[in-house]
């Protein structure tokens, strides 16, 4: 294998059984971050949990209704809607990960999307009647789909900002000494903006070459784009937008390559 992991059989192979453990920075907010950090030492791999993202209620009010069905693209919506009226309208999730979220937090009936805002819009369309009216819990900064396509199939949206993630003003201590000492080898983005943070934290902080040497593993190529930008040599964006699909290219990507990636991933081709 010349130390780089891979999948066999449809199994990731875990880095206890190749000796390829890597020290794999975390960005990702609060509490979904630690999830992902107890799945990745699950896979022999060492986690740094270090957000670059603080992620909070917006205190704002929800806005005045009636409406028809409730429209959830991040679970870090579903604690302002936990307990609330709102919390009875149908929610229409856009994969798993906030389908699990709003059940567990009692929301309901609970419909899940296949993991993007297109087919989250795709599913209200087939389930709900044009002239709907929708309510999209979603944070401070946000993508303009699903609105854009729901709006053009006539369907009333009302945007309830509930939550927003604020950049931490200095790279994570933890980081920069681990950059320094050369332990980390990877880091996981999950959103845009998460990475685009990471790189501008670590710039600030003196560490830009160095967190260009990292194998920076990508939930899309949305995720992945600052960092195409920034001239990041070593990128790789998963076929799939979920979690299972991300950690299962965690492997060492080769200095003397494109990029290595599992046949879950497919190596980033701009500047990788």
């Amino acid at each position: 294998m010349d130390g780089v992991g891979r999948i066999e059989a449809g199994r990731v192979t875990r880095a206890t059984d190749s000796g390829t453990a890597l020290g794999v920075w975390v960005a990702r907010p609060l509490p979904a971050g630690a999830r992902t950090a107890g799945r990745v030492a699950a896979l022999g791999h060492r986690p740094l949990l270090a957000p670059v993202l603080d992620l909070a209620l917006s205190g704002a009010p929800a806005p005045d209704g009636p409406f028809d069905a409730l429209v959830l693209t991040s679970a870090s919506a579903v604690p302002a809607l936990a307990g609330s009226p709102l919390a009875a309208l149908p929610a229409y999730c856009v994969g798993t990960r906030t389908a699990v979220a709003a059940r567990v937090a009692g929301l309901g009936p609970v419909h899940e999307a296949g993991g993007d805002a297109l087919a989250l819009a795709d599913l209200i369309g087939r389930a709900l009647p044009r002239g709907a009216r929708l309510l999209h819990a979603a944070g401070r900064e946000r993508k303009d789909e699903p609105g854009d396509t729901l709006a053009a199939r006539g369907y009333r949206l009302t945007v309830w900002v509930a939550y927003a993630a604020r950049p931490l003003p200095v790279l994570p201590e933890p980081v920069a000494a681990a950059l320094d000492a050369g332990t980390l080898d990877a880091a996981l983005h999950y959103s845009r903006r998460s990475a685009a943070t990471a790189f501008g934290l670590a710039r600030a902080a003196g560490r830009e070459e160095a967190f260009g040497r990292l194998a920076h593993h990508c939930l899309s190529a949305d995720v992945a784009a600052p960092l195409v930008a920034a001239g990041i040599l070593s990128h790789v964006v998963a076929t799939r937008p979920d979690e299972e699909t991300l950690l299962s290219g965690l492997h060492p990507i080769r200095q003397d390559s494109d990029a290595e990636a599992s046949p879950a991933l497919r190596p980033g081709q701009e500047r990788c």
